[in-house]
């Protein structure tokens, strides 16, 4: 998800569509949800800056010209990078510009894990707004689907899934800092940090690389992340880190469905908001990506259930967990997929 400053939400999918979202009575549901464009190869990323519309497709980074002009007539887009990997498997991609102004683009393994030639794999790169100067800012990076600047820092801090089939408990997903360019996260030599992985340790030490700020749950599938730095929620909740988490897939006991929340300071790892996951073990709900709404709430994507939902403060009294209501925000007739 992105936002343009005067509040229209863009969403990308994992289908073949890009929406745009507005809430035309300012009662904070969405009341208009159009398709912007369609036919696209996996439009995952979104990303918004100066008027123009960023979309990342498997293979290429797309700019929607002056797109706020052409809600109701959408206009073709310009290829400016169509040199990344073709590969579907950890294919689709977020998006986000930086505070530097480059674009940041992560190109996942091709794999659960494996070790290319090919240098970009298992990387986030960046590159100028045009498409050109495409660097490698970190290494090691399985498969990231969301990251942020840290408020203050201006340090990225990103999400990372861990490898599958090493059993229910390990290993763990990962919330990593980026100190400086260049780092190398451990894949697919090391997991979580301590990890060495059984096929490709290839005599290895887990200490060479950076290790992860927090170790997440085991195969939560944690996605989209943001800092917070709205009012609504309280001064407890500054440059707190809210998770997406997708949930698992082939754990024994499912985990995940849920977001979580790390607190600024201690790093100390909970649940925030869940309910998606039930309690015979199957999910209605699947929550993708997290945006702060310029208000200051939480809006939520899911793309099993296909809607949006807002999460606000319930009174103005100090906020505790569970003290949240969440309301749906968005939703299509046709899901939004």
């Amino acid at each position: 998800m992105a936002a343009s400053p005067d509040g229209v939400l863009f969403v990308g999918t994992r289908g073949d569509r890009i929406y745009a979202i507005q809430d035309m009575d300012q009662d904070m549901v969405a009341d208009r949800v159009q398709v912007l464009w369609q036919g696209l190869n996996t439009p995952n990323g979104v990303a918004f800056r100066d008027g123009s519309l960023y979309v990342a497709e498997i293979n290429r980074i797309l700019r929607f010209e002056d797109v706020l002009a052409h809600l109701n007539q959408p206009i073709a887009p310009m290829v400016i990078n169509d040199t990344l990997p073709t590969d579907r498997h950890h294919g689709w991609k977020f998006i986000r510009f930086g505070p530097d102004g480059l674009l940041y683009i992560p190109v996942g393994a091709p794999c659960n894990v494996c070790l290319r030639e090919d240098k970009r794999y298992s990387s986030i790169l960046c590159m100028k707004p045009d498409g050109t100067d495409l660097t490698i800012f970190a290494r090691g990076v399985r498969n990231t689907v969301g990251f942020d600047w840290h408020p203050i820092t201006r340090e990225l801090w990103f999400t990372d899934n861990g490898r599958d089939h090493m059993g229910d408990d390990m290993p763990p997903d990962e919330l990593n800092r980026v100190p400086e360019p260049d780092l190398h996260f451990g894949f697919p030599f090391c997991h979580g940090g301590d990890i060495a992985d059984p096929q490709f340790r290839q005599g290895r030490n887990c200490v060479e690389f950076q290790p992860p700020a927090v170790k997440l749950g085991p195969h939560v599938a944690a996605l989209g992340m943001r800092f917070y730095a709205g009012k609504m929620f309280g001064s407890d909740y500054q440059n707190a880190i809210f998770i997406a988490e997708h949930g698992s897939w082939n754990r024994t006991t499912p985990i995940g469905y849920r977001i979580t929340i790390v607190d600024p300071g201690t790093l100390t790892y909970r649940v925030f908001a869940q309910g998606w996951l039930q309690k015979d073990g199957r999910a209605w709900g699947r929550p993708v990506d997290v945006l702060v709404w310029s208000d200051g709430s939480l809006l939520v994507s899911d793309d099993r259930a296909g809607a949006i939902y807002r999460i606000y403060r319930k009174s103005i009294t100090s906020v505790q967990p569970g003290q949240h209501r969440l309301t749906q925000w968005a939703k299509q007739k046709s899901p939004l997929r």
